[in-house]
């Protein structure tokens, strides 16, 4: 497997703030994990993007620190969602001999029968899973083949998905990954509306009074 290699240099954070590294083309970040003290690390920001291109969740990358080279996993990239820009990232030194927790992402594959029949949409439900496994073991992602869903209403769990032995699913396994429904909205039937019949309640103290009214006259 080719080594995808990243390349940064050791921080020291009473230098430039992280706003005038930014504006000078460069991305602060931390390197932490596996016993180690959490070390302030700045890389560039065109190397890292085309690092970066390709990669998922569970990619191990080999990070550079000024020749020390560290595998490990990218656990958080904080975003200028406004500019689409990368403003911080985290990496997770690995011991390549432990098991690690981390998500892996889910690729959906092929056209879903039921959309082609019936018109069906295809929902996503779930768009990572979580596992345990050797760093070595970690698949890059998990691919969801989508030729099982025939009719609508039909899914896909994580328990009708094969994993290695070697990985250990954390989620639970009932899950729903992926669903069809229809693709026009069901009608409601309408409801019968029942009137109650009006009560004339202005037409009650007539009636009252004339009832007092008879009834005084025949105890005359």
């Amino acid at each position: 497997m080719e080594k995808n290699v990243i390349n940064a240099r050791k921080r020291d954070i009473k230098g430039k703030k992280p706003g005038v590294l930014r504006r000078e083309g460069e991305i602060p970040g931390v390197l932490y994990g596996h016993k180690s003290e959490p070390t302030p690390i700045v890389l560039n920001a065109k190397e890292l993007n085309r690092a970066l291109m390709g990669l998922t969740s569970s990619s191990i990358v080999t990070l550079n620190v000024e020749g020390t080279e560290h595998s490990a996993l990218i656990r958080e990239k904080q975003r200028d969602y406004l500019r689409n820009q990368i403003i911080h990232i985290d990496f997770q030194v690995l011991a390549l001999d432990e098991k690690i927790r981390t998500r892996i992402e889910i690729a959906l594959s092929g056209v879903a029968p039921a959309v082609k029949e019936f018109s069906g949409v295809v929902l996503t439900e779930k768009e990572y899973i979580e596992v345990e496994a050797l760093p070595k073991d970690l698949p890059e992602r998990i691919v969801v083949n989508l030729d099982s869903l025939k009719e609508i209403g039909d899914i896909i769990r994580i328990k009708d998905l094969e994993f290695s032995e070697k990985v250990t699913v954390l989620d639970d396994l009932e899950d729903v990954i992926v669903s069809v429904s229809s693709s026009s909205p069901v009608e409601e039937p309408e409801e019968e509306v029942v009137e109650d019949e009006a009560v004339d309640i202005a037409s009650e103290p007539e009636v009252i009074e004339k009832g007092k009214k008879e009834q005084e006259e025949s105890e005359d």
